[in-house]
């Protein structure tokens, strides 16, 4: 589980490699995340945008942009929370996902809530200590 708070709005990832949907033989890894947005503030947000760091093992950066998350942009009251899965494929056995929500408060400020750096890692990585 990974955690990150930027002004009240925390985000907690929890990842998980899938087997099943996954060939390692073809290069093809797929990873599922959970997502829960808690609001801690004493107001009122929206969720309008999504964006999205996706770094491969060997480096390659790809970024995803767009509104909201799963077809929605929910508003998220004071001391509720939102959750979402989503997934990401790879065609490396390891990554790094990380990014934010562009969020917007009852007073129409906008600011971005961080989300953590998580790793996705598959039994398929080759490590090596130093």
């Amino acid at each position: 589980m990974y955690r990150a708070l930027t002004r009240g709005i925390q985000v907690t990832v929890t990842p998980e490699f899938l087997p099943d949907r996954s060939e390692p033989d073809s290069n093809q890894f797929f990873w599922a995340y959970h997502v829960e947005i808690l609001n801690l503030s004493g107001e009122r947000v929206q969720l309008r945008a999504r964006y999205w760091r996706i770094t491969d093992q060997i480096g390659r950066l790809q970024e995803v942009r767009g509104p909201g998350v799963v077809g929605e942009q929910p508003i998220i009251e004071p001391g509720a929370a939102f959750e979402y899965s989503s997934g990401c494929p790879l065609t490396t056995p390891t990554g790094i996902m990380a990014g934010h929500y562009l969020m917007v408060s009852e007073r129409n400020e906008s600011f971005h809530a961080e989300i953590p750096a998580f790793s996705l890692d598959s039994p398929f990585a080759h490590r090596t200590v130093n």
